[in-house]
């Protein structure tokens, strides 16, 4: 049938709602990018309800922005680098000043040690926002900075939420790069290291990424309530003559206390649960 602009704001099966084309396309990247996978034009035909043409001209317009990327395959799509540098950005810039940083300029005032919120960009964890101990002796990295997902604390700590084959899809396709004599570079190992972290709720780096550094990390439980999976991390470091693995847990009850005091932040500014 001849498509209309009336025939597609009609026929969005409730997924892509929208006043607006522009609002229409905001939805289907909202829609693509809640998914762990990759995403094909039938298949979002098959959710949504959308006629295919229209679906068809939504990601090729997508697509053209830099906001999607076609596959290999030529038939499925991912986010595309402009999509993840904006929602960097966006996470980056909310963490210069407010609430959030005066959590954790009090915490690093509580432990006397550097701590960091984290997130999972790719296969890297990014720092979101830092605030350094007074301590002279200091590992220095700044909000921004980039450290392997599977020897970083936050990093085994956001990936033990991960299904097994979720995690290998991540992480079999390139060898696991060994940064000091106890990273972890065996998939059998870091997956055996996931299951015992996914149970005791926090994870350690145990001078896996640098020699001489302890970090220990948290989940920030979600804000919202359509999602168990967190991408946000809390996270204390020290050099190891402060800290040590077997000393590390000690620091859990203020990171917890602080985890939950960020979670309540990110609430009130998450959009509201259309299921409540």
């Amino acid at each position: 049938m001849n498509e209309t602009p009336d025939t597609a704001a009609r026929a969005d099966g409730g997924e892509l709602n929208g006043d607006t084309p522009t609002m229409r396309l905001f939805a289907l990247l909202e829609l693509i990018a809640a998914k762990d996978q990759f995403v094909s034009l039938q298949g979002l035909v098959e959710e949504t309800g959308m006629p295919k043409p229209t679906l068809h001209r939504m990601l090729q317009q997508l697509e053209a922005a830099g906001l999607l990327v076609r596959q290999a395959d030529g038939r499925h799509y991912g986010t595309g680098g402009r999509l993840r540098r904006l929602a960097e950005n966006l996470l980056l810039n909310a963490t210069q000043h407010g609430a959030r940083h005066a959590v954790l300029r009090h915490l690093v005032e509580e432990l006397g040690e550097t701590c960091n919120v984290t997130a999972l960009s790719g296969n890297e964890v990014v720092y979101l926002d830092r605030v350094e101990t007074p301590e002279p002796l200091r590992f220095y990295l700044r909000p921004g900075s980039r450290v392997p997902v599977h020897c970083s604390a936050s990093g085994k700590m956001i990936l033990s939420q991960f299904s097994p084959a979720q995690r290998h899809k991540l992480l079999a396709h390139a060898p696991l790069k060994q940064y000091t004599p106890k990273t972890i570079t065996d998939l059998d190992a870091l997956e055996a290291e996931l299951q015992r972290v996914r149970r005791d709720g926090y994870a350690i780096d145990d001078e896996e990424f640098l020699p001489g550094l302890v970090c220990i990390a948290v989940l920030v439980p979600t804000a919202d309530a359509r999602s168990a999976r967190s991408n946000l991390c809390l996270a204390a470091q020290a050099p190891i003559m402060r800290l040590t693995a077997g000393q590390a847990p000690e620091l859990l009850p203020a990171l917890r206390r602080a985890a939950d005091a960020i979670s309540r932040i990110e609430a009130e500014g998450a959009p509201p649960d259309p299921a409540s």
